[in-house]
């Protein structure tokens, strides 16, 4: 199962978070700084919805530069 992370940071700190989110969680594929509404974007693979739960409550939204996060789920990968 894939899932991409939307991430809105505190100012200036989105290069940080995604160096952050990268180095500590090991499911994470991809996660880089962007322009636009969300300021960081990851990419997990994992294998269940609980994992992306987990991944979300205990990891990524404990992160004290995160604000707010939105999730999508991929519905299948071509």
């Amino acid at each position: 199962m894939r899932a991409y992370i939307f991430i809105e940071t505190k100012p200036g700190t989105s290069l940080e978070v995604a160096k952050r989110i990268k180095n500590k969680v090991k499911e994470v594929v991809q996660a880089d700084a962007i322009y636009g509404r969300f300021d960081v974007i990851a990419i997990i693979e994992v294998p269940d919805l609980e994992s992306v739960k987990e991944i979300l409550y205990n990891i990524i939204e404990k992160d004290p530069d995160i604000i707010h996060t939105e999730t999508s789920l991929v519905l299948s990968i071509t």
